[in-house]
C-alpha cells in the first residue's frame, strides 16, 4: 500500500510527561494530512515515532503497509522527512549534500534535477550555512526527496520563514501532492492547515480532539457568524442588538460587529435598521467561523496561547 499510514493507540511519555496519549489515525495514499495545534500539543513526538526517532511506549505504526517497529529499515527506504531543523557539516555545500543523503538510499534521484526542482542550481557549491532561511528549507526538501520516497513527513516546514518563502513552499508541497506523494504535515499555522491539507487532525495535550476535511471542521463549528458594519456615523448598540435576529452586536465607533446564526434575516432586518435610522452603509463582510474558531470551541483557547 504505497504511501499509506495506520497509528493506532499510539502513546509515549518522558518520564512524568505524557506526550502522545493513545493517537489513532489513517493516511490515504496520495493524501495530504495536516497535524495542527499549539507547540507541545505532541505532533513532532508523533511524528518521531513514525519515522523511528522514538520509540513508542504503546501503539502499532504501519507505513506504507510495512510494520515500522519489525522493519524500520524498509520503512526508512520508503520515507522522506524533513524536520524543524536541519544541520549539515560547515564545509558541506548543497549538491554535496543531496549526492551523500543519495549514498544512504537504494534508489536515489538525480541531485542536479533537485537542485532545478527547488531552484538551487546557482547555489549548488554553496555552503549551507551561508543560505538564507527560505533557501536552507528548500535544501531541506530537496534531501526529503532524493530517495523517490512515497511518504514525506514535514514538520513545521515553515515555521520562523518571511511570508514569500512560506508561499514558496506551500507551491512545493501542492506539487508533491500532484505528483502522487503522500504528505504528513505537522503545522501551527491554521491558514497553512486550511490551504494545504485534505484532512486534519486537530491536537492537544497529546491527543487528537478532531479530525475531517477543514470544510467539515469548520462546517461542524457552533460559532456563530459575523458580519462586520461600516457606516457614515455611530449605531446605537442596544437597538441594533436588539433586533430579533441578532445574537449579539458590539459598536467601536462607526464599526459595528453582529454575530448570528441567520444570516440572511439579519442582513435584511439590518438593512431595515439603517435605513430608518438614516445611516449610510459603507461596507458590510461576512465573516464565516474559521479552522481558528473550531480550535478555540475544542480547546478554550487561541492556537498560539
Amino acid at each position: 500500500m504505497p504511501g499509506t499510514v495506520t497509528v493506532t493507540d499510539l502513546a509515549k511519555s518522558y518520564g512524568p510527561v505524557q506526550a502522545v496519549r493513545g493517537i489513532s489515525f489513517s493516511i490515504a495514499a496520495g493524501e495530504i494530512f495536516g497535524m495542527l495545534g499549539p507547540n507541545g500539543a505532541g505532533k513532532t513526538t508523533t511524528l518521531e515515532c513514525l519515522i523511528g526517532l522514538r520509540d513508542p511506549d504503546q501503539g502499532s505504526i504501519e507505513v506504507c503497509g510495512i510494520d515500522a517497529a519489525r522493519h524500520p529499515r524498509e520503512v526508512k527506504e520508503r520515507i522522506g522527512v524533513q524536520l524543524q531543523a536541519t544541520a549539515l557539516q560547515e564545509q558541506l555545500s548543497v549538491r554535496e549534500a543531496l549526492v551523500l543523503f543519495g549514498s544512504f538510499y537504494r534508489n536515489k534521484a538525480d541531485p542536479d534535477r533537485l537542485l532545478e526542482r527547488f531552484s538551487l542550481a546557482d547555489k549548488a557549491t554553496a555552503r549551507f550555512s551561508s543560505l538564507s532561511g527560505g533557501q536552507q528549507q528548500r535544501v531541506a526538501m530537496a534531501l526529503a526527496l532524493i530517495n523517490e520516497p512515497e511518504l514525506l513527513l514535514l514538520d513545521e516546514p515553515t515555521a520562523g520563514l518571511d511570508p514569500q518563502a512560506r508561499r514558496e513552499l506551500h507551491g512545493v508541497i501542492r506539487q508533491l501532492k500532484e505528483d502522487g506523494r503522500t504528505v504528513l504535515l505537522t503545522t501551527h499555522y491554521i491558514e497553512e492547515a486550511e490551504l494545504l491539507c485534505d484532512r486534519v487532525a486537530i491536537v492537544d495535550h497529546g491527543k487528537i480532539i478532531a479530525l475531517d476535511t477543514p470544510a467539515r471542521l469548520v462546517a461542524a463549528n457552533k460559532a456563530a457568524t459575523r458580519i462586520v458594519l461600516t457606516t457614515a456615523v455611530g449605531l446605537d448598540q442596544g437597538r441594533l442588538a436588539a433586533l430579533g435576529s441578532v445574537q449579539s452586536a458590539t459598536i467601536t465607533g462607526t464599526q459595528a460587529l453582529i454575530t448570528t446564526a441567520h444570516v440572511n434575516q439579519t442582513i435584511i432586518e439590518v438593512v431595515r435598521f439603517l435605513e430608518a435610522e438614516g445611516a449610510e452603509l459603507l461596507d458590510l463582510q461576512i465573516r464565516k467561523p474559521s479552522l481558528e474558531d473550531v480550535f478555540i470551541e475544542l480547546t478554550g483557547r487561541s492556537l498560539r496561547d
